[in-house]
Protein backbone atom coordinates (compact mmCIF):
# COMPACT_ATOMS: atom_id res chain seq x y z
CA UNK A 1 0.00 0.00 0.00
CA UNK A 2 1.35 3.40 -1.00
CA UNK A 3 1.02 6.21 1.53
CA UNK A 4 0.68 9.72 0.18
CA UNK A 5 1.50 13.32 1.08
CA UNK A 6 -1.00 16.09 0.24
CA UNK A 7 0.58 19.56 0.11
CA UNK A 8 -2.24 21.72 -1.25
CA UNK A 9 -5.69 21.28 0.27
CA UNK A 10 -7.99 24.08 1.35
CA UNK A 11 -9.95 23.63 4.55
CA UNK A 12 -13.07 25.14 2.99
CA UNK A 13 -12.94 23.20 -0.26
CA UNK A 14 -12.13 19.91 1.49
CA UNK A 15 -15.70 19.41 2.74
CA UNK A 16 -17.32 16.75 0.54
CA UNK A 17 -20.85 17.50 -0.70
CA UNK A 18 -22.60 14.86 1.41
CA UNK A 19 -21.07 16.10 4.67
CA UNK A 20 -21.93 19.71 3.89
CA UNK A 21 -25.48 18.75 2.91
CA UNK A 22 -26.00 16.89 6.18
CA UNK A 23 -24.81 19.91 8.10
CA UNK A 24 -27.22 22.18 6.22
CA UNK A 25 -30.05 19.67 6.70
CA UNK A 26 -29.61 19.92 10.47
CA UNK A 27 -28.75 23.59 10.84
CA UNK A 28 -29.74 25.61 7.78
CA UNK A 29 -33.24 24.94 6.45
CA UNK A 30 -33.04 27.98 4.17
CA UNK A 31 -30.11 26.48 2.27
CA UNK A 32 -31.72 23.04 2.03
CA UNK A 33 -34.96 24.50 0.71
CA UNK A 34 -33.11 25.95 -2.28
CA UNK A 35 -32.80 22.41 -3.65
CA UNK A 36 -35.45 19.74 -4.12
CA UNK A 37 -33.05 16.92 -3.29
CA UNK A 38 -29.42 16.19 -2.51
CA UNK A 39 -28.44 15.43 -6.11
CA UNK A 40 -29.32 18.99 -7.12
CA UNK A 41 -27.12 20.38 -4.37
CA UNK A 42 -24.20 18.12 -5.35
CA UNK A 43 -24.48 19.20 -8.98
CA UNK A 44 -24.51 22.87 -7.95
CA UNK A 45 -21.58 22.43 -5.56
CA UNK A 46 -19.29 20.46 -7.85
CA UNK A 47 -20.05 21.75 -11.37
CA UNK A 48 -17.32 23.64 -13.26
CA UNK A 49 -17.26 27.45 -13.15
CA UNK A 50 -16.27 29.85 -15.91
CA UNK A 51 -13.52 31.71 -14.08
CA UNK A 52 -11.34 31.41 -11.00
CA UNK A 53 -13.17 34.28 -9.29
CA UNK A 54 -16.55 32.64 -9.85
CA UNK A 55 -15.13 29.38 -8.51
CA UNK A 56 -13.77 31.08 -5.39
CA UNK A 57 -17.26 32.33 -4.50
CA UNK A 58 -18.05 28.77 -3.44
CA UNK A 59 -15.51 29.06 -0.64
CA UNK A 60 -17.64 31.70 1.04
CA UNK A 61 -20.45 29.15 1.31
CA UNK A 62 -18.30 26.90 3.48
CA UNK A 63 -16.34 29.62 5.30
CA UNK A 64 -19.60 31.01 6.67
CA UNK A 65 -20.33 27.76 8.53
CA UNK A 66 -16.78 26.85 9.59
CA UNK A 67 -16.78 28.54 12.98
CA UNK A 68 -14.89 27.83 16.17
CA UNK A 69 -17.84 25.67 17.27
CA UNK A 70 -18.30 23.69 14.04
CA UNK A 71 -14.71 23.22 12.86
CA UNK A 72 -14.19 19.97 14.86
CA UNK A 73 -17.26 18.49 13.12
CA UNK A 74 -15.90 19.22 9.66
CA UNK A 75 -12.28 18.37 10.41
CA UNK A 76 -13.04 14.97 11.92
CA UNK A 77 -14.88 13.95 8.77
CA UNK A 78 -12.13 15.39 6.60
CA UNK A 79 -9.43 13.45 8.43
CA UNK A 80 -11.44 10.24 8.48
CA UNK A 81 -11.93 10.39 4.70
CA UNK A 82 -8.29 11.27 4.08
CA UNK A 83 -7.12 8.29 6.12
CA UNK A 84 -9.63 5.68 4.97
CA UNK A 85 -10.09 6.59 1.31
CA UNK A 86 -6.85 8.36 0.35
CA UNK A 87 -4.11 6.61 2.35
CA UNK A 88 -2.65 9.94 3.42
CA UNK A 89 0.33 9.85 5.75
CA UNK A 90 0.82 13.63 5.63
CA UNK A 91 -1.58 16.52 5.11
CA UNK A 92 -1.14 20.29 5.03
CA UNK A 93 -4.42 22.16 5.47
CA UNK A 94 -4.53 25.76 4.32
CA UNK A 95 -7.07 28.45 5.04
CA UNK A 96 -7.50 32.09 6.11
CA UNK A 97 -8.23 32.11 9.87
CA UNK A 98 -9.70 35.62 9.76
CA UNK A 99 -12.54 34.33 7.58
CA UNK A 100 -13.55 31.83 10.28
CA UNK A 101 -14.22 34.60 12.84
CA UNK A 102 -17.63 36.33 13.30
CA UNK A 103 -18.27 38.90 10.57
CA UNK A 104 -20.15 41.29 12.87
CA UNK A 105 -17.09 41.97 15.04
CA UNK A 106 -14.60 44.78 14.56
CA UNK A 107 -11.44 44.00 12.61
CA UNK A 108 -9.23 44.12 15.70
CA UNK A 109 -11.54 41.71 17.54
CA UNK A 110 -11.50 39.29 14.64
CA UNK A 111 -7.70 39.43 14.51
CA UNK A 112 -7.56 38.60 18.22
CA UNK A 113 -9.77 35.53 17.66
CA UNK A 114 -7.60 34.02 14.91
CA UNK A 115 -5.30 32.25 17.39
CA UNK A 116 -8.25 30.33 18.80
CA UNK A 117 -9.21 29.19 15.31
CA UNK A 118 -5.68 27.91 14.66
CA UNK A 119 -5.67 26.06 17.97
CA UNK A 120 -9.06 24.47 17.33
CA UNK A 121 -7.99 23.31 13.85
CA UNK A 122 -4.73 21.96 15.25
CA UNK A 123 -6.31 19.99 18.06
CA UNK A 124 -9.19 18.70 15.94
CA UNK A 125 -6.69 17.37 13.36
CA UNK A 126 -5.00 15.13 15.93
CA UNK A 127 -7.22 12.04 15.80
CA UNK A 128 -5.95 8.81 17.29
CA UNK A 129 -7.87 6.54 14.91
CA UNK A 130 -6.68 8.53 11.87
CA UNK A 131 -2.89 8.71 12.35
CA UNK A 132 -1.93 11.35 9.79
CA UNK A 133 0.85 13.89 10.31
CA UNK A 134 -0.82 17.27 9.82
CA UNK A 135 0.13 20.92 9.83
CA UNK A 136 -1.48 24.20 8.80
CA UNK A 137 -0.66 26.80 6.18
CA UNK A 138 -2.16 30.17 7.01
CA UNK A 139 -3.33 32.09 3.96
CA UNK A 140 -3.00 35.79 3.59
CA UNK A 141 -5.77 37.03 1.34
CA UNK A 142 -5.51 39.25 -1.71
CA UNK A 143 -8.70 41.10 -0.72
CA UNK A 144 -7.99 41.59 2.99
CA UNK A 145 -6.34 44.71 4.44
CA UNK A 146 -2.61 44.86 5.09
CA UNK A 147 -3.17 44.87 8.87
CA UNK A 148 -4.99 41.54 8.70
CA UNK A 149 -2.40 39.93 6.44
CA UNK A 150 0.46 41.14 8.65
CA UNK A 151 -1.36 39.68 11.66
CA UNK A 152 -1.64 36.34 9.83
CA UNK A 153 2.13 36.27 9.28
CA UNK A 154 2.73 37.12 12.96
CA UNK A 155 0.27 34.42 13.99
CA UNK A 156 2.16 31.85 11.93
CA UNK A 157 5.36 32.88 13.68
CA UNK A 158 3.77 32.61 17.11
CA UNK A 159 2.03 29.23 16.66
CA UNK A 160 4.66 27.06 15.02
CA UNK A 161 3.44 23.98 16.88
CA UNK A 162 0.42 24.08 14.55
CA UNK A 163 1.57 26.16 11.56
CA UNK A 164 4.26 25.27 9.02
CA UNK A 165 4.00 28.08 6.43
CA UNK A 166 2.09 30.98 4.95
CA UNK A 167 0.39 31.41 1.59
CA UNK A 168 -1.51 34.04 -0.35
CA UNK A 169 -4.96 33.12 -1.65
CA UNK A 170 -8.17 34.85 -2.61
CA UNK A 171 -7.85 35.37 -6.36
CA UNK A 172 -4.82 36.49 -8.31
CA UNK A 173 -6.04 39.34 -10.50
CA UNK A 174 -5.88 41.98 -7.75
CA UNK A 175 -2.46 41.09 -6.33
CA UNK A 176 -0.80 43.36 -8.86
CA UNK A 177 -2.46 46.45 -7.39
CA UNK A 178 -0.71 45.73 -4.06
CA UNK A 179 2.35 43.89 -5.31
CA UNK A 180 4.85 45.90 -3.28
CA UNK A 181 2.82 45.24 -0.15
CA UNK A 182 2.82 41.48 -0.64
CA UNK A 183 6.52 41.42 -1.53
CA UNK A 184 7.16 43.16 1.79
CA UNK A 185 5.03 40.65 3.69
CA UNK A 186 6.88 37.72 2.14
CA UNK A 187 10.23 39.36 2.85
CA UNK A 188 9.16 39.80 6.45
CA UNK A 189 8.02 36.19 6.71
CA UNK A 190 11.30 34.84 5.35
CA UNK A 191 13.28 37.13 7.67
CA UNK A 192 11.68 35.53 10.73
CA UNK A 193 12.08 31.97 9.46
CA UNK A 194 8.56 31.24 8.20
CA UNK A 195 8.28 28.86 5.25
CA UNK A 196 6.39 30.10 2.22
CA UNK A 197 4.20 29.09 -0.67
CA UNK A 198 1.82 31.20 -2.74
CA UNK A 199 -0.96 31.01 -5.31
CA UNK A 200 0.90 32.27 -8.36
CA UNK A 201 0.96 31.50 -12.08
CA UNK A 202 -2.30 29.56 -11.76
CA UNK A 203 -4.02 31.69 -14.40
CA UNK A 204 -2.64 34.16 -16.91
CA UNK A 205 -3.78 36.95 -14.56
CA UNK A 206 -1.61 35.74 -11.69
CA UNK A 207 1.90 35.93 -13.10
CA UNK A 208 4.06 38.00 -10.76
CA UNK A 209 7.78 37.19 -11.11
CA UNK A 210 8.57 39.73 -8.36
CA UNK A 211 7.16 37.31 -5.76
CA UNK A 212 8.89 34.16 -6.97
CA UNK A 213 12.22 34.70 -5.12
CA UNK A 214 10.41 34.61 -1.77
CA UNK A 215 8.57 31.31 -2.30
CA UNK A 216 9.82 27.89 -1.29
CA UNK A 217 6.96 26.25 -3.20
CA UNK A 218 4.63 27.64 -5.85
CA UNK A 219 0.89 27.08 -5.50
CA UNK A 220 -0.14 25.76 -8.94
CA UNK A 221 2.46 27.56 -11.08
CA UNK A 222 1.29 25.90 -14.30
CA UNK A 223 1.58 29.08 -16.36
CA UNK A 224 5.36 28.99 -15.88
CA UNK A 225 5.89 25.90 -18.07
CA UNK A 226 2.91 26.81 -20.29
CA UNK A 227 3.65 30.49 -20.98
CA UNK A 228 7.01 31.35 -19.41
CA UNK A 229 9.25 28.26 -19.76
CA UNK A 230 12.31 30.54 -19.70
CA UNK A 231 11.70 30.83 -15.93
CA UNK A 232 12.05 27.09 -15.31
CA UNK A 233 15.87 27.01 -14.93
CA UNK A 234 15.66 29.62 -12.15
CA UNK A 235 12.79 27.74 -10.49
CA UNK A 236 14.94 24.61 -10.59
CA UNK A 237 17.96 26.47 -9.21
CA UNK A 238 15.94 27.68 -6.22
CA UNK A 239 14.67 24.14 -5.58
CA UNK A 240 11.07 25.28 -5.81
CA UNK A 241 8.27 22.75 -6.22
CA UNK A 242 5.05 23.30 -8.16
CA UNK A 243 1.85 22.26 -6.37
CA UNK A 244 -0.16 21.09 -9.39
CA UNK A 245 -3.87 20.40 -8.82
CA UNK A 246 -5.17 18.83 -12.06
CA UNK A 247 -8.95 18.91 -11.59
CA UNK A 248 -8.90 22.53 -10.44
CA UNK A 249 -8.00 23.84 -13.87
CA UNK A 250 -11.07 22.26 -15.42
CA UNK A 251 -13.33 23.53 -12.62
CA UNK A 252 -12.07 27.11 -12.97
CA UNK A 253 -12.05 27.26 -16.76
CA UNK A 254 -8.27 27.74 -16.78
CA UNK A 255 -7.82 24.69 -19.02
CA UNK A 256 -10.32 23.02 -21.32
CA UNK A 257 -8.75 19.57 -21.29
CA UNK A 258 -6.60 17.94 -18.63
CA UNK A 259 -4.30 16.68 -21.40
CA UNK A 260 -2.98 20.24 -21.67
CA UNK A 261 -1.05 19.44 -18.48
CA UNK A 262 1.26 17.10 -20.38
CA UNK A 263 3.29 20.13 -21.48
CA UNK A 264 3.52 21.20 -17.83
CA UNK A 265 4.88 17.86 -16.66
CA UNK A 266 7.16 17.31 -19.67
CA UNK A 267 8.80 20.73 -19.43
CA UNK A 268 9.20 20.54 -15.66
CA UNK A 269 10.79 17.08 -15.77
CA UNK A 270 13.11 18.23 -18.54
CA UNK A 271 14.15 21.31 -16.53
CA UNK A 272 14.54 19.43 -13.24
CA UNK A 273 11.61 21.18 -11.54
CA UNK A 274 9.76 19.09 -8.97
CA UNK A 275 5.97 18.70 -9.05
CA UNK A 276 3.75 17.56 -6.20
CA UNK A 277 0.33 16.38 -7.39
CA UNK A 278 -2.43 17.75 -5.14
CA UNK A 279 -6.22 18.06 -4.94
CA UNK A 280 -6.67 21.73 -3.94
CA UNK A 281 -10.38 21.38 -3.10
CA UNK A 282 -11.20 17.70 -2.89
CA UNK A 283 -14.77 18.35 -1.70
CA UNK A 284 -15.67 20.88 -4.37
CA UNK A 285 -14.29 18.53 -7.00
CA UNK A 286 -15.57 15.26 -5.54
CA UNK A 287 -12.12 13.88 -6.47
CA UNK A 288 -9.65 12.41 -4.02
CA UNK A 289 -5.88 12.29 -4.42
CA UNK A 290 -5.55 8.70 -5.76
CA UNK A 291 -8.04 9.58 -8.49
CA UNK A 292 -5.93 12.57 -9.52
CA UNK A 293 -3.07 10.11 -9.96
CA UNK A 294 -5.25 7.70 -11.90
CA UNK A 295 -6.59 10.39 -14.22
CA UNK A 296 -3.08 11.58 -15.11
CA UNK A 297 -1.98 8.03 -15.85
CA UNK A 298 -5.10 7.09 -17.82
CA UNK A 299 -4.78 10.15 -20.04
CA UNK A 300 -1.05 9.42 -20.64
CA UNK A 301 -0.06 12.77 -19.17
CA UNK A 302 2.54 11.03 -17.00
CA UNK A 303 3.85 7.49 -16.69
CA UNK A 304 4.31 5.40 -13.55
CA UNK A 305 7.94 6.45 -13.17
CA UNK A 306 6.98 10.11 -13.28
CA UNK A 307 4.10 9.50 -10.89
CA UNK A 308 6.49 7.98 -8.38
CA UNK A 309 8.82 10.94 -8.80
CA UNK A 310 5.95 13.32 -8.00
CA UNK A 311 4.92 11.26 -4.98
CA UNK A 312 8.50 11.33 -3.71
CA UNK A 313 8.71 15.08 -4.33
CA UNK A 314 5.63 15.65 -2.18
CA UNK A 315 7.35 14.19 0.88
CA UNK A 316 10.66 15.85 0.06
CA UNK A 317 9.02 19.31 -0.11
CA UNK A 318 6.60 18.77 2.78
CA UNK A 319 7.08 21.62 5.25
CA UNK A 320 6.45 19.58 8.40
CA UNK A 321 7.14 15.91 7.61
CA UNK A 322 9.16 15.00 10.72
CA UNK A 323 11.03 11.95 9.45
CA UNK A 324 14.14 11.53 7.37
CA UNK A 325 12.52 8.74 5.39
CA UNK A 326 9.30 8.36 3.46
CA UNK A 327 6.61 5.94 4.72
CA UNK A 328 7.48 3.22 2.20
CA UNK A 329 11.11 3.18 3.35
CA UNK A 330 10.04 3.14 6.98
CA UNK A 331 7.65 0.24 6.38
CA UNK A 332 10.28 -1.70 4.43
CA UNK A 333 12.70 -1.25 7.31
CA UNK A 334 10.08 -2.44 9.78
CA UNK A 335 9.21 -5.51 7.70
CA UNK A 336 12.87 -6.42 7.25
CA UNK A 337 13.39 -6.11 11.01
CA UNK A 338 10.42 -8.39 11.68
CA UNK A 339 11.65 -10.87 9.09
CA UNK A 340 15.08 -11.05 10.70
CA UNK A 341 13.47 -11.43 14.11
CA UNK A 342 11.35 -14.33 12.89
CA UNK A 343 14.41 -16.13 11.51
CA UNK A 344 16.29 -15.70 14.77
CA UNK A 345 13.39 -17.06 16.79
Amino acid sequence: MTLHAELHRHLGGSVVPRVLWRYFDRHNAEMVNRFQEYSEFEEFYTRPRNTLNEYLELHTLVESVQTVETLPYFIYRLMRGAYVFENLAYLELRYTPYLRTPEHLEQSERIDLMAEIVQVVGKASQISDCPIVTSQILCMHSRLPYEVNRAIVDLAAGMREYVCAIDIAGGDDCIGERLEEFVGLYQYARSIGIKTTGHLYETTSGCYPELLPYLMRIGHGIQIPLKYPELLPEVARRGQCLEVCPTTYLKTGTLQDMRQLKVVFDRCFEAGVDIAICTDNAGLHNVRLPFEYENLLTLDIIDFRQLQACQNAAFRHAFAWPYGEQPAQMLNGLLQHESVGALVN
